[in-house]
C-alpha cells in the first residue's frame, strides 16, 4: 500500500454514552460505544467496516463524519486535524466528507422535490449552483441513472432503490472526497443491492473518492470493499484486504461471522476477481 498520506485517519476513537447520572461520590456510568479504534481511508479504495447490530459501526461512521464528537482520539482528513473544527471550516470538512443512510425515504425530506433535495447541500455551504438548479440536477440524476425529467417529483413518487439514487446524487452534488455509506444498500432487494453497487463502482472509478461502506450482509461487502474492517463490541478484531479476510481470517469473532456468508461457486469467483484484474487494468491504463 502506498505510504502517502491516507485520505482519512481515525486514531484511537472511543465514544461514551452516559447510562445514568452521577451519584454524590462518583461519575456517571458510561457506555463505551466505541472502544480505541483506528483506522484510515485512502483515495480510490473502499474499507468496510463490518460487524452485527450493535457493535459501534454506525456510531464509528458518525464519529468519521462529526455528526458526533468523539469523547477521545483523533480524526483527521488529508493530514490535518478536523476533530474539534467548527464553524466554516466544520461546513468545508462537511462538504468533503458525505453521507448516504440506509433508509433512502427517512433522510430525504418528504416534502421537498429531487432538485431542492440535491441542490440542499450547496444552498447550505453558500455555494453557486452551477449552470442553474434545474440543470444542475437533472445532470446528476442522469448520471445516477434517474430520468432527469422527474426532478419535480417528490420522494414518495420514486421506488426505493430510485430514492437511494437521489441520496447519491445528493452526496456527489458538493464533490465529495469520502463518502460513508452506511448500510446504504441494506434496505434493497438483492437485485436492486447490484444495481446500486454497480453504480457505486461506477462514480469511485470516475471521481477517484474513498468510500466507509458500512455493512452487516458480507456478501454485499465482497463484491465492494477493497480492504475489511471486522467489529465487535465497540473495537476492531481483524482488518486486512479484503481476500485476506475472506480467506484466512485470524480472529474467531471474524471466523465465526464468515461462516455465515453464503459459499460462493470457485467458477464464478475466479471469473468475477479475473474481471476485477481486467477493470482494474483497464482504469489505469486510461
Amino acid at each position: 500500500m502506498s505510504t502517502a498520506t491516507p485520505l482519512f485517519r481515525g486514531t484511537n476513537l472511543v465514544k461514551e454514552f452516559k447510562t445514568g447520572s452521577a451519584g454524590p461520590f462518583g461519575r456517571a456510568k458510561a457506555f463505551r460505544a466505541v472502544d480505541d479504534v483506528s483506522l484510515e481511508v485512502r483515495s480510490g479504495e473502499t474499507l468496510a467496516l463490518v460487524g452485527e447490530s450493535g457493535s459501534g459501526k454506525s456510531t464509528t461512521a458518525r464519529l468519521v463524519a462529526r455528526l458526533m464528537d468523539v469523547t477521545g482520539g483523533t480524526v483527521e482528513f488529508e493530514g490535518v486535524d478536523v476533530t474539534r473544527t467548527s464553524g466554516a471550516a466544520l461546513k468545508e470538512f462537511r462538504s468533503a466528507v458525505q453521507v448516504i443512510f440506509q433508509d433512502p425515504y427517512s433522510s430525504l425530506n418528504p416534502k421537498h422535490t429531487v432538485e431542492r433535495l440535491v441542490t440542499a447541500p450547496l444552498v447550505y455551504q453558500g455555494r453557486k449552483i452551477p449552470g442553474g438548479a434545474r440543470a444542475f440536477t437533472r445532470q446528476l440524476m442522469e448520471r445516477v441513472g434517474l430520468n432527469p425529467l422527474h426532478s419535480e417529483r417528490y420522494p414518495s413518487q420514486f421506488s426505493g432503490g430510485q430514492a437511494q439514487r437521489i441520496g447519491i446524487a445528493r452526496a456527489l452534488a458538493v464533490g465529495p472526497k469520502l463518502v460513508i455509506c452506511d448500510e446504504a444498500v441494506s434496505a434493497l432487494d438483492v437485485s436492486v443491492q447490484a444495481q446500486v453497487i454497480n453504480l457505486l463502482r461506477d462514480l469511485q472509478a470516475d471521481e477517484g473518492f474513498g468510500y466507509l461502506f458500512i455493512a452487516h450482509d458480507l456478501a454485499v461487502v465482497r463484491q465492494i470493499a477493497t480492504r475489511v474492517a471486522v467489529m465487535s463490541q465497540g473495537r476492531i478484531v481483524e482488518t486486512g484486504t479484503r481476500d485476506d479476510v475472506f480467506e484466512n481470517p485470524t480472529h474467531e469473532y471474524a471466523k465465526t461471522l464468515l461462516k455465515a456468508v453464503p459459499r460462493i461457486n470457485p467458477d464464478w469467483d475466479r471469473r468475477r476477481r479475473e474481471a476485477d484484474a481486467a477493470r482494474t487494468a483497464e482504469e489505469r491504463a486510461s
